[in-house]
């Protein structure tokens, strides 16, 4: 999932402001981010390498440090203890650690398969990005929705106006998220433009990756901020 865990933290930052909307973009995408650090690390190796070839259904990664069920406990304390030290609030490190456990709950339903602790372990979700990608993707399409829906009507009821602009920004960007995920299903860029195979320091997944959430992180960040009261 990646639109939808984005929607948790526009919620969390809503109902919790003594936070900082930076903070729960960051922790509702915790795992994915971690993910990419042990990819490096040579723990959580990714593939395909060739971004331009690569699908939800032929992507190959065992997330079993930063996404199988075990080491949830130990990411769920992490930021639990950063967000009550950092903001010297304990409801915001609850939250934080809400985050964590919601990004797991989602991911069971939409996501890639996870364990409890390792590939020999018993499963732990549905595992649809490999049985069934387009359930998945319209799983996350109904959860962003209701979750933005949410978020946009407590703002009315709180006084705050958003100009039309502003407000389709934020859609629009979640409409992205959900529609590359669509876009590339099961069909890859080279397989959508006939691209030619490329020896190109650009032609790489993990980097793409980590571009995008950091986009989509500062995007938000930047815009969601930018509202008046009436």
């Amino acid at each position: 999932m990646l639109a939808g865990h984005f929607s948790t933290a526009l919620v969390a930052n809503q109902k919790f402001p003594k936070g900082s909307l930076l903070f729960f973009l960051i922790v509702s995408q915790f795992q994915d981010l971690l993910w990419f650090v042990f990819h490096y690390l040579g723990l959580e190796p990714t593939g395909p390498s060739d971004v331009f070839g690569a699908t939800l259904v032929n992507m190959t990664v065992d997330m079993v440090y930063s996404h199988d069920l075990l080491p949830q406990l130990v990411w769920v304390l992490a930021v639990f203890l950063i967000g009550k030290f950092w903001f010297k609030s304990t409801a915001v490190g609850l939250i934080g650690a809400a985050l964590i456990v919601g990004h797991f709950v989602l991911d069971f339903f939409s996501g890639h398969p996870h364990h409890f602790f390792g590939a020999d372990t018993h499963a732990v979700g549905l595992g649809l990005y490999e049985t069934n990608v387009y359930l998945a993707i319209a799983i996350e399409a109904v959860f962003t929705a209701v979750v933005l829906w949410y978020f946009f009507s407590s703002e009315k009821k709180q006084g705050i106006q958003r100009t039309t602009t502003n407000k389709m920004s934020i859609i629009g960007l979640f409409v992205f998220g959900v529609g590359f995920l669509l876009f590339i299903a099961t069909t890859s860029f080279r397989e959508w433009f006939g691209i030619p195979e490329l020896n190109m320091p650009i032609n790489t997944n993990v980097p793409t990756l980590i571009m995008t959430y950091v986009g989509m992180i500062l995007f938000l960040n930047y815009f969601v901020p930018k509202f008046k009261k009436v």
